[in-house]
């Protein structure tokens, strides 16, 4: 699961700088939009699934 959240944290990442060489206007907005998303979404996810340590204050 991890694996596959993290292809699909570098996939949306590398589609977003891809999205300001290829497209221009609307198209390239909406799509930068949507791998943004895409790319918080499996951060977060990576996030809340990470192996917690135990904290000794």
């Amino acid at each position: 699961m991890k694996a596959l959240l993290w292809f699909v944290l570098v996939c949306s990442l590398l589609f977003n700088v891809a999205t300001s060489l290829l497209w221009s206007g609307p198209t390239q907005v909406a799509l930068s939009v949507t791998s943004g998303l895409i790319f918080l979404g499996s951060a977060f996810t990576l996030w809340l699934l990470r192996e917690k340590s135990p904290q000794s204050f």
